[in-house]
């Protein structure tokens, strides 16, 4: 049994915005976090009884951002603020994650500099892989958060 925090506290984003549900292992440069997909959830299409796989993207980057929280909490400093800039290679084997598909949701990171950063994601259900992409991401420190969102100059 892992004693993680809970997931609410690792990623900036509040209900109904938080897609993803637990984290399940996390080390220096890898995470597995999971997210069930129910009815209740925010993009939840009843037409195709899922969520369209486009939202995989933010699956992706919230798990990103539930390992930049879970490196804070270790140091006992609040979840940072990050900024996805981008997603390279989006690529998905399905249209629809269907309702009750359990995802695990993948992310090592390749490299960092000056929190500017690249991480490998992937989506799997039940071993077979559904997506995968580069996700490139930003988290300021916080006085350069304080100036962007004063709409200050970065110097």
């Amino acid at each position: 049994m892992n004693n993680f925090p809970d997931i609410a506290s690792l990623v900036p984003h509040q209900a109904p915005m938080l897609l993803i549900d637990k984290l399940i292992a996390v080390d220096e440069l890898t995470i597995h976090c999971q997210v069930n997909i129910g009815a209740e959830g925010l993009f939840f299409d009843k037409q195709i009884n899922g969520v369209p796989a486009w939202v995989g993207i933010e699956f992706m980057a919230q798990t990103v951002a539930a390992w930049s929280g879970y490196h804070a909490w270790l140091q006992d400093m609040p979840a940072p603020i990050g900024f996805l800039l981008g997603s390279r290679r989006y690529t998905t084997e399905c249209e629809v994650y269907t309702q009750g598909a359990l995802l695990d949701i993948y992310a090592q990171q390749l490299m960092e500099s000056e929190g500017m950063t690249a991480f490998l994601c992937r989506i799997e259900c039940a071993g077979k892989e559904l997506a995968t992409a580069q996700l490139n991401a930003f988290v300021p420190s916080q006085d350069k958060l304080d100036k962007m969102l004063k709409g200050k100059s970065n110097d």
